[in-house]
């Protein structure tokens, strides 16, 4: 309102209205604003103050509050502290009055001591007095004795030791003599008893190995494509596996013939793979025989494991585990090493238990007894000394090693076990039809065979074939061209003739096969 008052004024005074009028409108305006001006601001500082002052009581009751929470907190825990202060104090009393109590008790116990020792000091000088008047009156009937037997007491004695002693050496040579009798017979009759028990007691199948397997298949058509284009896979796979592959008339089976277990056991998962596949060519078959040797050892050490699970044997080498595993493609004297070992184990176990002696460390050791003929490296050490040096490699008990490597009489016997893992191995080996030894060197043979043509310069696979009576070699094509292979052949029959022992003939046949690789990119 005060602006359109203004504004008319204004007008009027643009229009010749009196300027005096004009301009104490505008001092009045003015004096009105300042005055609202001056109240606002005592408005302002009033608000301000007021605020202020709350703040300041807000800011007293919080430090009041928090002063009063901290001085419940402090006298809290000095009360706290007091009690614990007086329940030590109070523990303390007690121990000191039963410290107090326990003394007296002590005094009293030493008064009585005192007390005792005084009586047993009496005691002891009467009994040496009257112990004097003994030896006096000893003495004097001694004295009347010698005048009587014309003897002194030191010939006495010495002529009744002699007596007594000689009297006691004859009764106890016919003692001893006695006792000897006794304990031998006993003993024998102890020890067949304890050998009858183990053996009743331990029952186990005996699988005398051969050098056949046989490999069964659902229908005779598969047989064509096992042997291929004229022969090419059934020479393939001979030539990868070293056994030999006989397809006859024998129907839904194929026989595979070696002296080795594990490689007919290669053989014959691979054909099991082949035949499930369907692909079965040369290139193929060397790469399933190549991942069934990878497989094969991977079996040898779940063989291992499992064996020591069933026999309860725990903490063995990796190592050793592995070698028992191998135990299970090997044979001695026809008889398969593991069901061997795990015979032994068993009746050693037996028959320490009946002896009373460590039954877990007579089956460990009736196990471990034979590791030495799994050993992978050619030794010229007896089986027995090498499996006891392994033993020790791998951290086995001292008696371990000393029943391993005493089993044949090679080292002498230091442990109570060695004596009954000997005994048990003689018992495993010598059951009616348990081994055969012509199945033992005919074995030997066959590796002498093999080994004998692996020496030569170019060779580099050998494989012994129909019981040992045809050598398949196979030579490296690269450094042998076909005139070596031919003199290798007759290098090899002539040195076969000169340095073994054998049946019949025996037809070398040496391989070259020449294979061109290259890649596309």
């Amino acid at each position: 309102m005060a602006d359109v008052l203004f504004i008319i004024l204004a007008a009027l005074a643009g229009l010749g209205g009196g300027a005096a009028l004009a301009g104490f409108f505008i001092k009045n305006k003015n004096a009105k604003l300042e005055e609202e001006t001056k109240e606002k601001v005592k408005s302002m500082l009033r608000e301000a103050e007021l605020t202020a002052e709350t703040i300041k009581k807000d800011r007293i009751l919080e430090a009041k509050e928090k002063f009063l929470k901290m001085k419940a907190e402090f006298d809290e825990d000095m009360n706290n502290k007091k009690n614990i202060i007086i329940t030590n104090e109070n523990k303390v009393k007690q121990l000191q009055s039963q410290v107090a109590k326990e003394q007296e008790v002590l005094k009293r116990k030493e008064a009585e001591l005192d007390s005792k020792k005084e009586n047993l000091s009496a005691q002891l000088h009467a009994v040496q007095v009257k112990k004097e008047e003994l030896d006096k009156i000893t003495n004097q009937r001694i004295a009347d004795l010698e005048k009587i037997a014309g003897l002194t007491r030191e010939e006495a004695k010495e002529q009744l030791v002699n007596m007594l002693t000689e009297e006691a050496q004859s009764k106890a040579s016919s003692h001893i003599k006695d006792i000897l009798d006794e304990a031998k017979l006993t003993a024998t009759k102890q020890a067949k008893k304890i050998v009858l028990d183990t053996i009743q007691r331990t029952a186990t199948e005996h699988a005398v190995e051969n050098c056949v397997s046989v490999f069964n298949i659902e229908s005779d058509d598969i047989k064509g494509k096992i042997i291929g284009r004229e022969g090419r896979n059934i020479r393939a796979l001979e030539a990868a596996t070293g056994v030999e592959i006989v397809v006859d008339d024998t129907p839904e089976a194929i026989i595979i013939s070696g002296f080795d277990p594990v490689r007919r056991e290669i053989a014959r998962l691979s054909l099991h793979r082949l035949v499930q596949d369907g692909r079965i060519h040369p290139a193929r078959i060397e790469e399933v025989v190549a991942k069934t040797e990878k497989n094969i050892e991977e079996e040898i050490v779940e063989i291992g494991e499992r064996t020591c699970i069933d026999l309860g044997i725990h903490g063995l080498h990796p190592e050793l585990i592995k070698m028992v595993g191998r135990m299970r493609f090997r044979s001695s004297y026809g008889q398969n090493l593991l069901q061997h070992s795990r015979e032994v184990a068993k009746l050693a176990s037996t028959m320490a238990a009946e002896m009373g002696l460590n039954a877990k460390l007579a089956k460990r050791a009736g196990l471990l007894h034979d590791i030495g003929k799994v050993w992978h490296e050619e030794q010229e050490l007896p089986h027995a000394i090498l499996g006891m040096e392994l033993a020790k490699r791998y951290k086995e008990h001292p008696e371990i090693c000393n029943a391993i490597g005493a089993h044949h009489d090679e080292i002498e016997m230091t442990s109570m076990i060695s004596p009954i893992v000997q005994a048990s191995d003689a018992i495993s080996g010598s059951r009616p039809g348990a081994r055969r030894e012509i199945m033992d060197s005919y074995v030997k043979r066959l590796k002498e065979l093999e080994e004998l043509a692996l020496n030569f310069d170019g060779v580099n696979k050998c494989f012994a074939m129909q019981a040992g009576r045809e050598l398949r070699i196979l030579v490296d094509a690269d450094n042998v061209d076909d005139q070596k292979a031919s003199k290798l052949s007759f290098d090899i029959s002539q040195k076969i003739e000169k340095e073994m022992q054998y049946p019949g003939q025996i037809k070398v046949t040496v391989i070259r096969e020449m294979r061109a690789v290259n890649y596309a990119r």
